[in-house]
């Protein structure tokens, strides 16, 4: 065993909004600048989290969801990112006990509580004096093994610290583990979908820079570490040794500003299957990568770029036809809204029936149960599938080809399917269903047999010689 296999930390936070992405952040930022590294996680089904973790680390961010995982998968996915590592630094998400409806199952305590790992709490106490210390106590006793080891504060004044240190320490027996001051220009922005994503905040890497040299100063570091190091041992595992090779194509996968939502592990799990991923930009290519066997459009911000995605219709029409000849495509909420006919009127793909519109308030939110109406590229009639849906739109004149329903709440019906397209709002979460990448990576080795096969009938026969 070795000693990295051991070393983790969870920072969880009271509420969402107390600051624990900014924490995190600055904790990664000032232990990368140790030139540790840094196995980085985020609890649920977030991708502009991790987004801001690979910005800072230089790796993956690994999201870890109890909800679609069982707690032995979610070991293993744990486990086989955090080899070759110093230490793993998991976020929460919400409030440290929030999780699926009344429950605590996908909660930043549910998953410290899986990989028994050690866990601090970001506590905000502007407002209050003694009041702070009954708010830590009472998440401290809420579980009989709360995972909680310690405390961080965020947005107090340097004078205050040794105030709420002592007393906190003294009423809770928890350790104080250091503060972020409240500094403006160091926040992390925000809009309607979370924290805007890493690559558009301006003047990102100073503000990483500042928060980690912040962190270094104000929050024990080394502390943390010795904490991270009291964790008990984990044994190494595969994550992915289930999945053998099937095929070997070339898979087209959108990754620009526009679309970037997507659960590493899907990526990683159709690179086992065999598929080499091809990257391109909707927003500044012409057209797509040559010789692909699919598409794979993820979620995020196309309401904002439609203009430039709509003016690209060369862009466009290649999807298209791409579609209309059988090519295999995921397209998931981004992904299905740039597929539609348009967003908020501008023309987009026209792939699949739909005219998108954009709302104030949030959409079918929250993890869903996804039952086929018809055989598709991801499913037989009749079979289900979990997801993820959170988006501020709505589709006029879609499709219906799949129920959609939370346990013990209201049902609806949305989305295309097709023998080669999979579009609608649930993000897919694939090591939860295995059995969808397969089918995806099955469509795209035949669609390149047939391609292989069609190419060899075109070419011409050998030329006879004339004898004299």
């Amino acid at each position: 065993m070795t000693e990295h296999f051991m070393k983790r930390l969870m920072i969880g936070g009271t509420q969402s909004g107390c600051g624990k992405t900014t924490v995190t952040a600055a904790v990664l930022a000032a232990l990368t600048a140790r030139k540790m590294k840094l196995a980085p996680y985020k609890c649920g089904p977030d991708y502009i989290d991790p987004m801001f973790h690979r910005r800072i680390t230089g790796r993956p961010s690994i999201n870890l969801d109890s909800v679609f995982l069982e707690p032995e998968k979610l070991r293993k996915i744990f486990a086989w990112h955090m080899k070759e590592s110093d230490m793993a630094v998991i976020e929460g998400v919400m409030g440290y006990y929030d999780g699926q409806g009344k429950g605590d199952r996908g909660s930043s305590y549910h998953v410290a509580s899986i990989t028994k790992t050690p866990a601090v709490l970001v506590v905000r106490p502007e407002g209050t004096a003694l009041s702070a210390a009954a708010i830590v106590q009472g998440f401290k006793n809420f579980r009989e093994e709360s995972m909680l080891r310690g405390i961080i504060l965020n947005g107090i004044r340097e004078g205050m610290y040794p105030f709420y240190r002592e007393m906190i320490e003294a009423e809770t027996g928890l350790k104080v583990y250091g503060f972020l001051p409240k500094e403006s220009n160091v926040f992390l922005e925000s809009r309607h979908l979370g924290l805007v994503t890493a690559a558009e905040q301006e003047s990102l890497s100073e503000k990483l820079v500042l928060l980690g040299a912040m962190a270094e100063k104000y929050i024990d570091l080394d502390g943390l570490i010795g904490l991270a190091g009291t964790a008990e041992p984990f044994e190494p595992m595969n994550a992915f040794e289930e999945f053998p090779t099937m095929g070997n194509v070339r898979l087209a996968v959108a990754l620009d500003e526009a679309f970037c939502f997507y659960y590493e592990d899907n990526l990683e799990m159709l690179r086992r299957f065999g598929a080499e991923i091809i990257p391109f930009s909707p927003l500044r290519d012409a057209c797509l990568p040559e010789h692909i066997h699919g598409i794979y459009i993820g979620g995020g911000y196309p309401e904002i770029y439609a203009e430039r995605l709509s003016e690209n219709e060369s862009m466009r029409m290649d999807i298209l036809r791409a579609g209309r000849r059988g090519l295999p495509i995921i397209g998931e909420c981004g992904g299905y809204m740039y597929l539609c006919g348009s967003i908020q009127s501008r023309p987009m793909v026209g792939l699949v029936p739909g005219k998108c519109r954009m709302t104030e308030k949030l959409g079918p939110f929250g993890y869903v149960r996804g039952t086929c109406r018809k055989d598709s590229l991801i499913g037989k009639a009749g079979e289900t599938f979990a997801a993820h849906e959170f988006h501020y739109s709505l589709m006029a004149d879609g499709g219906e080809d799949f129920l959609l329903s939370k346990p013990g709440r209201r049902s609806w019906s949305g989305g295309t399917a097709g023998g080669n397209i999979y579009a609608a709002y649930p993000h897919l979460y694939f090591y939860a269903n295995p059995e969808i990448p397969k089918r995806f990576m099955g469509a795209m080795e035949a669609f390149r047999q047939a391609e292989q096969t069609a190419a060899l009938i075109r070419q011409p026969g050998p030329v006879m010689e004339e004898k004299i």
